[in-house]
């Protein structure tokens, strides 16, 4: 898979188990996803068109995995477990939190990434960014430094991904105030995002136009 993506695109992919990702996250081990897994298999569907997202679902935090990661990944933090299923092959732009973010790939897909350091005046030039193949069945967790957005599917039937975050991330924001230039950013709770200016769905939500450069989309 890995190495027909990089005959059909014009950027590098690499696996999320190459040396490159070390600065934007790590193969997570010693867990067992299973259960999760699963569960995402048989109860959640692809949408025909564009990406869904769920911050939370009660079913999966039921499950085993959920005390294991709360208590111990991230340190007795309550956190949240939830997915995101999609179409989704451009760039779109960026997002970032503030702690880290699990991804669990119940189908393969690819993760377009970038640094939170490479951000200039609120803006980040999307030639910069990189791209890492996830394969199916692989948890990796991407640091609060990394720029994230939606997966990228790599087969026709789309994308599933669990993801798990803070308790309360990518949920309404209930105040947002300005005190410095990166709470322009602030979309959601924990949810800092720049958008490519042609993203007319992030705009409209408030996104800031910061994602400059080519959307480019990501071929399979």
């Amino acid at each position: 898979m890995l190495k027909r993506l990089n005959q059909v695109n014009d950027v590098v992919i690499r696996s999320v188990t190459d040396a490159a990702f070390k600065t934007y996250g790590r193969v997570v081990t010693g867990y067992d996803f299973q259960a999760v897994i699963d569960y995402m298999a048989a109860h959640t569907t692809i949408p025909a068109e564009g990406n869904m997202y769920i911050p939370s679902v009660e079913a999966m935090e039921g499950l085993e995995i959920f005390p294991l990661l709360q208590n111990s990944f991230y340190g007795g933090m309550p956190i949240q477990i939830g997915y995101c299923n999609g179409r989704n092959t451009t760039y779109n732009g960026f997002e970032y939190h503030k702690g880290s973010e699990i991804n669990i790939a119940v189908t393969d897909f690819m993760l377009v990434l970038g640094h939170t350091w490479d951000i200039r005046d609120k803006t980040y030039q999307s030639q910069d960014a990189e791209v890492f193949f996830v394969e199916k069945g692989t948890a990796v967790e991407m640091y609060q430094t990394t720029l994230h957005l939606s997966p990228c599917r790599v087969t026709d039937a789309g994308f599933k991904d669990i993801v798990v975050l803070p308790r309360g991330t990518n949920t309404p924001l209930e105040k947002k105030e300005i005190h410095e230039a990166e709470n322009e950013l602030l979309l959601q709770k924990n949810k800092w995002v720049l958008a490519h200016p042609d993203r007319e769905p992030l705009i409209r939500q408030g996104a800031y136009p910061g994602f400059i450069g080519e959307n480019k989309e990501l071929f399979y």
